[in-house]
């Protein structure tokens, strides 16, 4: 059995109730039930953690770095646009990795245009609200295995 760790960074523990105009009404919680329950028809077993810490976010990548892993879905949150850290911690882990966002950040504020982790990933999914993270886990589970970091799609 297949593992995959998803990460999800500062404020997604309020989703449902922060700015559901832009995020949606759907809580965290139901996002990874949904996740993990169409993971298991993939033969993947899904793990999770959330937090609002960069620090605590780069060490949970680098505790999972070797350990088995097919690769790691990130949603950084508000760290996407300036946590060079944490875009050091994926290229250290040699982790495959998808970075995923509920809204289209190409369509928001112009700070949040710019993401630092997208080159170290490869794929970046965007505006597909909770279904992004099914097109993440399907990007990640789908990814050759001699695939680099270099070669990424959007979607």
């Amino acid at each position: 059995m297949e593992k995959v760790y998803l990460i999800n960074g500062p404020n997604l523990n309020m989703l449902g109730k922060r700015e559901p105009e832009i995020y949606g009404k759907t809580t965290l919680g139901q996002i990874v039930r949904v996740l993990k329950m169409l993971s298991r028809k993939r033969d993947v077993r899904i793990k999770h953690f959330q937090s609002n810490h960069e620090g605590k976010i780069i060490d949970k990548i680098h505790s999972i770095a070797n350990k088995g892993f097919k690769g790691l879905i990130i949603n950084p949150g508000a760290f996407t646009h300036y946590s060079y850290a944490i875009r050091d911690a994926i290229k250290a882990s040699g982790l495959k990795t998808v970075e995923i966002h509920l809204s289209n950040i190409d369509k928001r504020e112009d700070f949040r245009k710019i993401s630092v982790i997208k080159e170290v990933c490869i794929a970046q999914i965007m505006g597909l609200g909770p279904t992004g993270y099914i097109k993440a886990l399907e990007a990640l589970l789908d990814a050759k295995d001699e695939e680099s970091a270099g070669s990424k799609s959007e979607l």
